[in-house]
């Protein structure tokens, strides 16, 4: 694609990122096959190739983003499926982050988007404000049907029946490997997960330090920037990615890591990336050898020796995260893993489409969201699985909020046919309360 920026245009590295971008699109349409707006909505401003067009007018111009631009944007889930399929390596993900950063700075949202942006922006990224906010929105259900805005309806309907209570687990800590140690790792134990399910966490260590890790939660970590990231927030995403960086780099100055484990893929996506987000800043050699680290809680298994059993008795539906399997592209090692620890392992047809969660994106697009999620969940049940699993807890609240099946995450499975208690969610009994490890 022929590209116009001007010289001064060019000494922005943002624009000289985006530029590449543009170039090494050739407007094949490849993308438009793969991607779920798309398929979804038949609009061609609504596939990756549309919003290029978009997002090249916008910067080229540098216009005040209009109405139709930011409409078309904001529709994006940030899938990454046209990553996956594009032919021309397009590093799509780069250039709608801009293309976001660019809307926030110049455009001025009606009041009510407004709202609902901050409102998003100062609860999910903080584990208590945000579990504060879904008890209010578990009192707020019975209500629903008085609210207008479908996306104010939506935040009710994301609080889940059980909301846990609190894991120690999650506090600073070390926990010492069982038996020799093998690897010394962090875990980032993350931000609306710790609100929604704290068993995953939870699995996690037992599963990590059962395997010979010493597993460190480094104090000072949190919030990986993702969910202020995507929505162009790029300050308050950045002040997340540093206290993050530091807190890892201290402990890699200490006593060592040998990864930085992360255990949902949304996150695992972003942290990946720290060093493209930093190559500019003072933090950039920090932020370079954070992500040179980070693996997902599937690589790290991959690389320690997980027990083999010949039968679970349990046949496992496996949701591939868009973020595990498009943004890291993790295909293989939750199936892999699955197998070896003896479950069957089924797969949906069309994999590669996004559940809709992507995020905020069910709370902000509550409607394509939708249609997403049902088609997602009418793939997983035609398998007639007796679990699904999935590696993302964004994932896991939009399928589960659609289906009898239990949604479990992967590590929570492997955890129990390596010697870990039952999955809570496999128990038909009322849930109490969750223990902690010791």
């Amino acid at each position: 694609m022929q590209t116009t920026f001007t010289e001064k245009q060019l000494q922005d590295p943002a624009i000289q990122r985006s530029n590449a971008i543009l170039r090494n699109c050739v407007h094949c349409g490849f993308c438009t096959a793969t991607c779920p707006t798309y398929q979804v909505l038949g609009d061609e401003l609504d596939s990756p190739r549309g919003r290029i067009y978009l997002i090249k007018d916008m910067l080229e111009n540098d216009r005040v983003p209009d109405e139709k631009t930011v409409k078309h944007i904001d529709r994006c889930l940030s899938c990454l499926a046209c990553m996956t399929t594009c032919p021309s390596g397009v590093h799509y993900m780069h250039l709608v982050d801009h293309a976001r950063e660019y809307i926030e700075e110049n455009y001025k949202r009606p009041f009510s988007d407004r709202a609902l942006r901050w409102v998003l922006a100062q609860i999910l990224p903080y584990p208590m404000r945000f579990r504060w906010a879904l008890i209010g929105a578990k009192l707020g259900r019975p209500f629903r049907f008085l609210i207008p805005d479908a996306r104010l309806r939506a935040m009710l309907d994301i609080a889940p029946k059980y909301i846990p209570p609190v894991s120690r687990n999650d506090d600073p800590q070390s926990f010492a490997a069982k038996g020799p140690r093998h690897k010394r790792v962090a875990l980032m134990t993350g931000c609306a997960q710790k609100a929604l399910n704290t068993d995953i966490n939870d699995a996690t260590i037992r599963l990590l330090t059962r395997l010979g890790c010493e597993v460190v939660v480094a104090k000072g970590a949190g919030c990986c920037g993702a969910l202020t990231h995507h929505m162009g927030k790029t300050h308050q995403s950045h002040e997340a990615a540093k206290a993050n960086i530091r807190s890892w780099t201290e402990e890699m100055n200490g006593d060592g890591l040998d990864a930085i484990v992360i255990n949902t893929s949304g996150c695992g996506t972003t942290v990946k990336d720290y060093g493209h987000m930093f190559r500019n800043d003072p933090l950039a050699e920090d932020a370079a050898r954070v992500s040179s680290v980070a693996m997902d809680v599937s690589e790290l298994l991959m690389q320690l020796e997980l027990p083999q059993r010949e039968d679970m008795n349990l046949t496992v539906a496996y949701h591939a995260a868009c973020s595990l399997q498009h943004g890291q592209k993790i295909k293989t090692h939750p199936k892999t893993l699955l197998k070896q620890a003896g479950f069957t392992v089924l797969e949906p047809s069309d994999s590669h489409l996004c559940c809709g969660s992507a995020g905020t994106y069910n709370l902000m697009q509550p409607e394509i969201s939708g249609q997403l999620k049902q088609r997602k969940i009418k793939t997983l049940e035609a398998k007639k699985p007796d679990v699904i699993a999935a590696g993302n807890i964004g994932c896991m609240m939009q399928i589960g909020s659609g289906t009898d099946i239990p949604v479990l995450h992967t590590v929570e499975l492997l955890d129990w046919a390596t010697g870990g208690p039952k999955p809570r969610a496999l128990h038909k009994q009322a849930r109490s309360e969750v223990p902690i490890l010791i």
